[in-house]
């Protein structure tokens, strides 16, 4: 069973930047899609980007242009840049694989000044 577990969250002002990063642990052969999703309090999760185990990335709207998702095969890691960051970027941000569509357990992004 594919586990994903994400890591770099934090406070940032403003503006500021953060990376986040994703390890999947377990049998990692099958991946086909990773992705990105977070959840702000009060609301339904949402998609931020997904990459294909062959790079094929796409963006939501909200957030084109100011992260860039990627990834490493050997490595069996994710990775999301997020540049020019906004208080509304303020959120849990998950990590998703498929198959076997699982999620992990999040990692806090809060961007405050």
């Amino acid at each position: 069973q594919v586990q994903p577990m994400e890591s770099g969250g934090g406070s940032v002002q403003p503006g500021g930047s953060l990376r986040l990063s994703c390890s999947a642990s377990g049998n990692i052969s099958s991946i086909l899609i990773m992705g990105w999703y977070r959840q702000a309090p009060g609301k339904q999760r949402e998609r931020i980007a997904t990459i294909s185990r062959g790079g094929i990335t796409n963006y939501a709207d909200p957030v084109k242009g100011r992260v860039t998702i990627s990834r490493d095969n050997a490595k069996n890691m994710m990775y999301l840049q997020m540049n020019r960051l906004k208080p509304e970027d303020t959120a849990v941000y998950y990590c998703y694989v498929s198959p076997p569509g699982v999620w992990g357990q999040g990692t806090q992004v809060t961007v405050s000044s």
